[in-house]
């Protein structure tokens, strides 16, 4: 990069998510399709869900469970269970409210909600003790995929699929090799190859530097995670001169850059240079950051920024993942909605004309 990114707000770091990720988007024609878009991975979700819940042996246990380090919730954790018995019956166990912590217990109309869903209330079915429970035969395996993707959106608050971990094991307790569900992510990864890859990479690094430091330097961990993310290794990364890795998604470029007073890892994107800044414009980025889930949108001189951090002290790999994952399907969306909306360039929109004669001095001079 040749202009540095501008010190803002951080606003929400990949470890707290407020309201639900759909909720991202006005109800607009400009954003209706990326709404879509989280409607349709809830969907792949539940399908992936119920493929699997067809298939499983007796004696399966499934936990799925909303993310507490990406989501925020702390020490309240959402869970839903599903132990596969004989004979093809599943039964479904959620989490109530003698488990959770004051100030995330579910309310009144939470709990209604839970009721029209189809759970029981907790001890209601058999062996369900303070769980909600709801026991069916296999062959209604979708209709209880579509009830826990329900529950967990609309009651638990999951915002998106990827802020789900499963973990699926058979009856001695030994992890199934399954099909991911969706963009949900096996534990503690987006996916079990990519958890033991990254397992494995930082342990490497960690053994190299053995010999001087004992903590891995926060740099080098950071390269190590987008390295195994890309699927490629850490020097083939596409480094520029501020020291930022890039990584391209669609018309946009996302960059994450490793800050050190304080420790912090920023992933953000200059979604649209040379556009006016307009009230509309600022109106815009207001009410679609109101509703991100992480991060926030701003601009500075002619540039639309979008930047979500991660908190360096006490680093988390999954934090990290997260807000790449988010950024890059954020970013490539959100350049062409506001693009349409407001002029100005795209990163990789060659053919895009500026909205106006552009000043002496700017801020994103990428193209």
């Amino acid at each position: 990069m040749t202009a540095d990114h501008p010190s803002v707000p951080t606003g929400e770091s990949a470890g707290g998510v407020p309201e639900q990720y759909e909720s991202i988007l006005l109800d607009e024609p400009t954003t209706a399709d990326l709404r879509a878009k989280v409607t349709e991975a809830w969907r792949e979700f539940a399908r992936a869900l119920a493929d699997r819940l067809r298939d499983l042996p007796a004696g399966t246990h499934l936990e799925l469970t909303l993310d507490p380090t990406a989501s925020g919730t702390g020490d309240a954790v959402y869970s839903i269970s599903v132990d596969v018995g004989e004979e093809g019956r599943l039964s479904a166990r959620a989490v109530g409210n003698a488990t959770l912590p004051q100030g995330y217990r579910l309310d009144r109309a939470a709990v209604a909600d839970m009721i029209a869903l189809g759970w029981s209330p907790p001890g209601v079915v058999e062996g369900s003790g303070e769980q909600f429970g709801l026991d069916c035969a296999v062959d209604e395996a979708a209709r209880l995929a579509a009830v826990l993707s329900r529950t967990l959106r609309d009651v638990y608050g999951a915002p998106h699929p990827a802020f789900l971990v499963y973990l699926m094991h058979d009856a001695e307790g030994e992890p199934l090799p399954v099909e991911p569900l969706g963009t949900a992510r096996s534990e503690f990864g987006p996916g079990r190859d990519v958890e033991a890859d990254l397992d494995e990479a930082l342990a490497a690094a960690a053994t190299a530097q053995a010999g001087g430091n004992d903590v891995l330097a926060l740099e080098e961990r950071v390269r190590t995670v987008v390295s195994t993310m890309l699927k490629s290794n850490a020097d083939q990364l596409q480094i520029d001169s501020d020291g930022d890795i890039n990584i391209r998604s669609g018309s946009a470029m996302v960059f994450v850059r490793v800050r050190d007073n304080p420790p912090l890892v920023d992933v953000f994107s200059p979604v649209l240079t040379e556009v006016e800044p307009t009230e509309r414009l600022y109106v815009k980025l207001s009410e679609l950051t109101n509703r991100m889930p992480i991060g926030r949108l701003y601009c500075a001189d002619d540039t639309v920024w979008a930047s979500i951090p991660v908190f360096g002290r006490n680093f988390q790999p999954t934090h990290l993942m997260l807000a790449v994952q988010v950024m890059t399907g954020l970013a490539d969306e959100l350049d062409d909605r506001l693009h349409g909306e407001f002029g100005g360039r795209r990163f990789f929109g060659e053919a895009d004309k500026p909205s106006r004669a552009q000043p002496e001095h700017r801020t994103g001079m990428y193209l």
